[in-house]
């Protein structure tokens, strides 16, 4: 099972994989980098809103004490283990977040701090304002594409003993896609089953000739994990 996720998921997801009696093979086509952002004061905010767990480490040790609202349960999981105590996951994507924003807070309780990637966020952001909310979006990391197919993927394509990779995002959907028609090897994914978290995800991977094109029925890893079965 190729696993195309950043660290530090890409080693959670391997360690489910390695459960379900399968071989990961760990190929990150991320990293992420870390940013020093200027951030308001934790109690000057109604919530803080995270849209992926890359978001979690970013926020410093002050901020446990503000609500969050996560993305999914996998990024609810990550900031639960970072310290934060009030969390409540929307299990789902960026708009299931706006609608569990609506649901549980008020525009005129104060602004939502969203901590986000580089380029990301701004669909929340239109969304929440348009509501009426104050957003102040804040850009605590940034990911680094690769440059070319990790090792450990190549080899495992030239032998063709992959069944099935694994997509947590467009954004590495997009990069497997680019590195893999540099490489040459369009052709090596014909036995192999894509799994993608989204359908975005799965629109970016269709430019190549798979053996099989799956899209989790939710945007989270247990049902992403679930199209194995």
């Amino acid at each position: 099972m190729l696993i195309t996720r950043p660290e530090p998921g890409g080693s959670e997801t391997a360690a489910r994989i390695r459960a379900l009696g399968l071989e990961p093979v760990l190929a990150p086509l991320l990293a992420v980098r870390l940013l020093r952002a200027r951030l308001p004061e934790p109690e000057t905010v109604q919530a803080i809103l995270a849209t992926s767990g890359n978001a979690i480490a970013g926020l410093p040790p002050a901020s446990r004490i503000a609500p969050l609202l996560a993305v999914g349960d996998a990024t609810a999981e990550r900031a639960r283990a970072a310290g934060f105590t009030h969390v409540q996951s929307a299990s789902g994507n960026a708009l299931d977040l706006a609608t569990l924003a609506r649901r549980r807070l008020k525009p005129a309780a104060g602004p939502l701090l969203l901590a986000c990637g580089r380029g990301h966020g701004l669909e929340l952001v239109t969304a929440l304002r348009a509501e009426g909310f104050r957003v102040l979006r804040r850009t605590v990391y940034r990911t680094e594409p690769a440059r070319s197919l990790p090792e450990p993927a190549l080899a495992a394509l030239h032998a063709q003993t992959l069944r099935a990779a694994l997509f947590f995002s467009t954004e590495t959907a997009r990069q497997f896609v680019s590195l893999i028609r540099r490489a040459g090897l369009k052709n090596s994914v014909h036995g192999v089953i894509a799994l993608a978290i989204s359908a975005p995800a799965g629109v970016a991977l269709s430019l190549l000739p798979w053996g099989d094109l799956l899209i989790a029925a939710r945007p989270n890893q247990d049902e992403l994990l679930a199209l194995l079965q």
